[in-house]
């Protein structure tokens, strides 16, 4: 008994000498704090990593960017003017053809049948009208001298005159029926490329078809329809006029740039449901990249702003007050700016008031700043290390 008395005894000891030790520790009046405060004291002083950029001045295009639609200047379908026997289809499916180049023909039997009795109607009458002209040139002497009578004269001259109508009634009628038998040969009526043949050979053609022998498309050059906000009309008219105006066109994920061409015109009409106004635009499509009916991205370039201010489109963040940035100062020291900006493309927005040139901003790691901030600028290849401790800081936060 007087053993286990004298082991609890032992214990309180300890136990009171460790708990004067640690408050020793704490309190020493050194003033020398243990290791895990100064490396906290550490870590709080020490520079925020972050990425940063210089504000770049240079020419920069002003673009507008609207969705289109690709349209060709010209597309027919190709139908036929007379009825008749498709005796034979001259192109290939898919392929480019020429203006004037023949694409079908059609059994031109009765066309030139026709063509032969007005040709023998106009020798006919041209014969008839030589023998008046012969009768009236032997009469005219003969009533001058008073042997033919004033009647006479006058019926033969009428003859001559009735005949002469009706040789140019004859050659209309030859002219109607040579243009009947050109439309037996179907020609392209300008270049394109053809379609899907609708129609085989050997059957009956009408004018009346609906569907027609194939569709011709232009495609070289080639339009595309885009829309634009209507208030922008003012900037658009202007460049136009100036000649400013240039078009660039995109794929449907306005990655790849497909043609370079120019503005055409601009649509007489505002939609009024939505505001917007259409615009059309050539391009020369030499490589054939744009096909009719696909969705284009496309970029419309009004003017270009010299001298410029640009920074990347992660340095420009949003407060209460507007936009504004953190501009790496003297010690490398943050500072915040306030900022007005414009068009934001390619990564890169506008600045039109708020930062100089060669300033340098920040780009990533905002979050764990504030005015009077200290901060260590790392590479970009380290930006995400950069924005997952910002994360990571941001999520500890209470």
């Amino acid at each position: 008994m007087r053993s286990k008395t004298f082991k609890l005894a032992c214990a309180g000891l300890v136990a009171t000498a460790a708990i004067g030790a640690g408050a020793y520790v704490v309190h020493r009046p050194d003033g020398v704090t243990d290791h895990a405060s100064a490396a906290q004291s550490t870590t709080t002083t020490s520079a925020v990593p972050v990425t940063a950029a210089r504000v770049l001045q240079h020419d920069v295009p002003i673009v507008l960017e609207g969705l289109g639609t690709v349209t060709p200047i010209n597309t027919a379908t190709i139908r036929t003017q007379v009825q008749g026997t498709l005796d034979s289809v001259d192109f290939v499916e898919g392929k480019q053809v020429k203006r004037g180049d023949v694409l079908a023909r059609i059994d031109p039997r009765v066309y030139e049948a026709q063509v032969d009795q007005a040709e023998a109607a106009l020798a006919r009458d041209e014969a008839s009208l030589k023998n008046a002209r012969t009768n009236l040139a032997r009469t005219q002497p003969l009533a001058n001298r008073g042997f033919a009578t004033q009647q006479l004269l006058d019926t033969q001259d009428s003859q001559v005159t009735q005949g002469e109508g009706t040789v140019a009634l004859d050659k209309a009628a030859l002219e109607a029926a040579q243009t009947q038998l050109s439309f037996a040969t179907i020609t392209a009526p300008f270049d394109g490329v053809t379609g899907i043949r609708r129609i085989d050979p050997g059957n009956i053609v009408h004018p009346t078809d609906t569907n027609g022998l194939v569709v011709l498309t232009q495609l070289q050059p080639i339009a595309v329809i885009f829309t634009l906000p209507s208030g922008e009309i003012p900037s658009v008219r202007q460049a136009l006029a100036s000649g400013d105006a240039s078009v660039d066109v995109y794929d449907a994920q306005n990655k790849r740039k497909l043609d370079h061409g120019s503005l055409m015109l601009i649509n007489n009409q505002v939609d009024s449901t939505s505001g917007t106004v259409q615009l059309k635009a050539s391009f020369p499509n030499a490589g054939n990249t744009l096909w009719p009916g696909s969705f284009v991205n496309v970029h419309l370039t009004i003017a270009v702003r010299h001298d410029a201010l640009t920074v990347p489109l992660t340095a420009v963040r949003q407060g209460p007050d507007g936009s504004f940035a953190y501009v790496v100062g003297a010690n490398s020291v943050v500072g915040i700016r306030n900022v007005t900006t414009g068009q934001s493309r390619d990564g890169q927005v506008l600045i039109e008031q708020g930062l100089a040139a060669n300033e340098t901003v920040v780009t990533a790691g905002q979050y764990r700043l504030n005015p009077g901030t200290k901060v260590e600028i790392v590479a970009d290849d380290k930006k995400d290390q950069v924005q997952d401790a910002t994360t990571a800081s941001a999520g500890m936060l209470p």
